[in-house]
């Protein structure tokens, strides 16, 4: 596996929505990939919640990261979560 690389926006992302890093990591290693636009690559990957997230408890978070690999690195260009 290539070094993973997270721009600047994709931090900010994480930030805004609830996600970190590890959780970003692991959504790319083990989630479900799916085609996105210019030949980018959405992960997606359950996580066990069970909290609280702007005032509403949910069970499951979802990280989904949009990625771009090259043959030498893996860029994270952002972050998108999901609760339920």
């Amino acid at each position: 596996m290539n070094p993973i690389r997270f721009t600047q926006h994709a931090r900010e992302q994480c930030v805004e929505r609830g996600a970190n890093e590890e959780e970003v990591t692991q959504a790319i290693l083990n989630g479900s990939r799916e085609a996105a636009k210019n030949d980018r690559i959405l992960c997606r990957y359950n996580f066990s919640f069970g909290q609280s997230w702007n005032g509403k408890r949910y069970q499951i978070k979802q990280v989904a990261p949009v990625i771009k690999e090259t043959a030498t690195e893996t860029i994270v260009v952002t972050v998108y979560t999901f609760f339920f």
